[in-house]
């Protein structure tokens, strides 16, 4: 045989080299084109959303990224597909060996990029986990939409294994007719490993503080804080109860006890004016100390606590709140206004969209029509348009449109039409849209150049000491009645998950029964005494509340309060624990 020339062989590996590289680029703009697409139809009930190409450098994808390959090779090319997501749904990775399964779940659109939340694609492995926030297996025809009912689902929420906190779920794949038991339980295992994984990124040291801290969070219904050199964390008591010059103070305190290696208990006076009695422990770890976990009672509060330094440039009517966050929203909305820009507001429900974009219109134009289409409201799509291009026709003043999420399928893309002709004429009116959570972006929203977030009524807790007494003006009009100190702590530590709409529903039910005087914390509604990490069922929200009252019946007393509903001092210690329940001393 006659060898192969030197030259010939440098020509056969630059051919192989640049095939290579052209496939390289044919693959690397189909995997583009794959992420990027969106159907023209979406397959039969099926319509999640493409967010972004997803990241791949969160904690969580790279925890995975460790676990998911070897979970893959062991399943041994069997037709079962890997999928990991964020918190909000969104596949950030996708694994399977099997090109008859991958081929049908990009049919789905079960594939990175794409948001599978309930809200979207309605009862799925998915979304049904993330919202119930339990292990959830959904077979065949469980699906809602029928095009997935040939695929067996098992899904898992994965949790920080520090905060407890979920950051994304863990879910199993694999044809309807292959679904079994066996399925979820490989799914638990799996987020298991991932957890794993994510608690060897926590240093030891941060690990040990953390695990003292929730261990003194679960024990305690008082004010906790945790702190060293780098880390300083704060329970809700600490962040509703406080001020920040207050929480400025306690966690100096506690950081410079903590230094000195023993237990230490303090009378501390604070900047707002109350005073509190702080027991602080040492934390040490296998490398050293690893600072300090302290727990603070407040042993006498500010009456009426001090509202943020921050106020808004001119005082909006019926609107007030001087937190950062809410400020801040507040003069991008009033900006806005001013330059006449169309804008959506976005926000929770409940935290004020209506009330901002009312109270601008009154300080400003109070002489001008201000008109309101709820979106919401069952109109036709010819009926809907009808009734917008007529108020459009007369827009001379503010027309705000509610509930814009709420418009779907064609009726949006009309109305985005619509209102894009109007916008080009640039008339003197204001146009407003608002909607439940981040509204994002599409034709209809690209209709408003501006967008603004409202923050949730916890995260600007301290404004509800200025917000309350201007709901109680409004609920209970010619009476004298004001609220102590002790029911003002009660009311801002709450996280309010109805934001203003829950507190203001929950001062009417409150001044139905105190018709003037002080409202007193006795006065305060159950779930005011508790501090839930959760949203509890009818059943959990009936026992806590019995237990609740069971406590007031007796001043407090543990004893007989539990022989009163017929159960013993250990269980319930157990409840107070697990719901968190404010004991009335």
């Amino acid at each position: 045989m006659t060898p192969a020339s030197p030259g010939l062989g440098a020509a056969r590996e630059r051919f192989w080299a640049a095939a290579g590289a052209a496939r390289e680029v044919r693959d690397t703009i189909a995997a583009s084109w794959t992420r990027s697409r969106r159907w023209e139809i979406p397959p039969d009930g099926v319509a999640p959303t493409y967010t972004a190409e997803p990241d791949l450098e969160t904690p969580l994808a790279r925890a995975a990224g460790v676990v998911l390959p070897s979970v893959q090779e062991s399943l041994n090319g069997s037709p079962v597909s890997l999928i990991l997501t964020d918190r909000d749904g969104v596949v950030l990775d996708r694994r399977s060996d099997d090109s008859g399964l991958v081929r049908y779940l990009d049919r789905v659109q079960l594939a990175p990029g794409f948001s599978y939340a309930e809200q979207d694609v309605g009862t799925n492995g998915i979304g049904t986990a993330l919202e119930s926030g339990q292990p959830t297996e959904v077979w065949g025809q469980e699906h809602y939409t029928g095009v997935l009912d040939t695929l067996g689902c098992a899904g898992v929420p994965v949790r920080h294994p520090v905060s407890g906190q979920t950051v994304g779920l863990l879910d199993m794949t694999c044809w309807s007719s292959d679904a079994g038991p066996l399925l979820l339980a490989m799914a638990k295992s799996t987020a298991s490993l991932i957890e794993q994984e994510l608690l060897r990124d926590s240093g030891r040291r941060e690990l040990d503080l953390f695990g003292e801290y929730l261990r003194a969070c679960r024990r305690s219904t008082a004010i906790v804080l945790a702190v060293n050199a780098d880390v300083v964390m704060l329970n809700d008591n600490a962040r509703h109860l406080l001020t920040p010059e207050d929480q400025a103070m306690l966690i100096a305190v506690t950081g410079e006890a903590a230094e000195r290696g023993k237990q230490t208990s303090m009378i501390v006076e604070l900047p707002s004016g109350g005073r509190a009695r702080l027991l602080c422990s040492p934390i040490v770890s296998g490398g050293g100390p690893a600072g300090g976990v302290a727990r603070v009672r407040l042993e006498r509060g500010v009456e009426q606590p001090l509202g943020g330094r921050n106020a808004l440039a001119h005082p909006l009517p019926g609107v007030v709140g001087s937190g950062g966050l809410w400020v801040l929203a507040c003069e991008e909305i009033r900006n806005h206004y001013l330059h006449r820009e169309w804008v959506t507001i976005g926000g929770e429900a409940g935290v004020g969209k209506f009330a901002v974009a009312s109270a601008l219109h009154r300080l400003y134009h109070p002489t001008r029509p201000f008109r309101v289409v709820d979106l919401a409201q069952p109109y036709g799509e010819d009926e809907l348009l009808s009734v917008v291009r007529a108020e459009l026709e007369q827009l001379d003043g503010t027309l705000v449109l509610r509930h814009v999420h709420a418009v779907r399928g064609t009726r949006r893309d009309a109305l985005a039409n619509l209102l894009h002709q109007y916008r080009a004429r640039r008339g003197d009116g204001w146009v407003v849209a608002t909607g439940a959570g981040s509204l994002g972006r599409d034709a209809l929203l690209s209709c408003f150049p501006a967008s603004v977030e409202l923050p949730p009524l916890r995260h600007h807790a301290d404004d509800i000491a200025q917000i309350v007494p201007v709901l109680l003006a409004r609920l209970a009009t010619g009476r004298d009645l004001t609220v102590s100190g002790q029911a003002m702590q009660l009311l801002m530590r709450t996280p309010w998950p109805g934001n203003v709409a829950e507190l203001t529903d929950t001062l009417r039910t409150v001044v139905q029964h105190r018709r003037s005087g002080v409202i007193e914390a006795a006065d305060l509604p159950a779930n005011c005494h508790t501090i839930s990490g959760r949203l509890l069922n009818p059943l959990e929200s009936m026992e806590r509340d019995a237990v609740v009252a069971a406590l007031r019946a007796f001043g407090g007393n543990r004893s007989k309060a539990a022989a009163s509903l017929s159960m013993s001092r250990a269980t319930i210690y157990r409840k107070i624990q697990q719901y968190r329940i404010d004991v009335p001393s």
